[in-house]
């Protein structure tokens, strides 16, 4: 019976055999080729086997003990730093030593099974056989393990793109209530993904930032009309009112188990700091505010002042960049401020008297 030919198998089995008996290393040789194994890989030299393993992982390790030097219980110490971890490979200890302290130290140190010298040549085969049934066990629940995990990511990943689409549609429901389009939304994210990238935040960062920034405003789903509306000047009451977004925001936001919700909820409560410690709702100052939200709040105090709001006409560019320079350092990061002048756009908008001391 050619064993290693099972179709179970997704390539040959291989098997390392470590053994400082030359005759006994041909003996086995010959033994496993006869049973239809073909990568078979040796050495007389313990110290050479955590090499071999490590270069080619094998299947099965046959291993003799009592060697010279580099013996058999340093080779079971080398291999928890060789093999991957919680990867199972068995270990078949060769040995003529009976005495039951030894094993128990072997299997301490992680022997799967032994087998006595002089060992029955069939029981050899056999005793292989068996172990790389479990190892082949041990490998399909592997690949079984990390398929489900991959369905359960992708289904996880399908579910959080859902109640993030969810989500940008209230966003969306609350941006059309204070603005003809949803413009302001994709400018807000378009621009702190890019002031993001600018200012060194790694790629993948950069773009969950840009995707959780148009979220920034959701909490207006929250204001009455009156209050959001209003042309003219707020009273103190609905000032308190309007600034409650910032709060309600991150409530409807919060508890996503996705880096983006996270992040949304974060830019939702806290896009409203203010660098010097004056805004809301936290008070928080400097580097306290989150990277994101003072990010986000460039984005969306300059985005705002651009375009027509119901209350009021768009600023000119130039004005509105000219806001954000003279805020740097008060209501604005300045390492975020410096990153959106270096926006070509924005540098060639720069108002020629602030370029003198910018």
């Amino acid at each position: 019976m050619r064993h290693a030919q099972s179709a179970e198998w997704q390539r040959t089995p291989r098997i390392l055999v470590v053994d400082d008996d030359p005759s006994g290393v041909k003996l086995i040789h010959r033994l496993l080729t006869a049973a239809g194994y073909e990568d078979i890989v040796s050495t007389t030299d313990a110290s050479h086997s955590l090499a071999l393993a490590r270069i080619s992982p094998p299947d099965l390790i046959l291993l003799d003990l009592h060697m010279p030097g580099f013996d058999g219980f340093d080779v079971l110490k080398g291999l928890k730093d060789v093999l991957a971890e919680n990867d199972f490979t068995p270990v078949l200890v060769l040995t003529g030593d009976l005495i039951a302290e030894t094993r128990r130290r072997a299997l301490t140190l992680g022997a799967t099974d032994f087998l006595t010298k002089p060992f029955d040549n069939a029981e050899l085969v056999l005793r292989i056989h068996n172990l790389l049934q479990i190892r082949l066990l041990h490998l399909s629940l592997s690949r079984q393990k990390d398929a489900l995990q991959h369905t359960l990511s992708r289904r996880e990943a399908e579910l959080d793109e859902a109640r993030l689409e969810m989500l940008e549609r209230l966003a969306l429901a609350a941006e059309l209530r204070d603005t003809e389009t949803g413009r302001h939304m994709r400018g807000v994210g378009e621009l702190a993904g890019s002031l993001a990238r600018r200012m060194g935040v790694d790629a993948e960062t950069a773009a969950m930032i840009g995707r959780a920034a148009p979220l920034h405003d959701i909490g207006k789903l929250g204001i009455p009309d009156s209050a959001l509306l209003k042309n003219g000047l707020l009273s103190a009451q609905e000032t308190e009112l309007m600034r409650s977004h910032a709060i309600v925001g991150e409530r409807l936001l919060s508890g996503g188990v996705s880096m983006v919700m996270q992040t949304a909820a974060v830019i939702a409560r806290h896009h409203h700091e203010r660098w010097d410690g004056t805004g809301y709702p936290d008070r928080l100052s400097g580097h306290a505010i989150p990277l994101a939200a003072r990010i986000v709040a460039v984005a969306d105090v300059f985005d705002a002042l651009a375009h027509d709001r119901p209350y009021r006409k768009a600023w000119p560019e130039e004005a509105a960049i000219e806001l954000i320079i003279e805020g740097s350092g008060t209501h604005f990061d300045p390492a975020v401020v410096e990153a959106f002048m270096s926006e070509p756009w924005v540098a060639s908008r720069i108002p020629r008297a602030l370029q003198c001391t910018a």
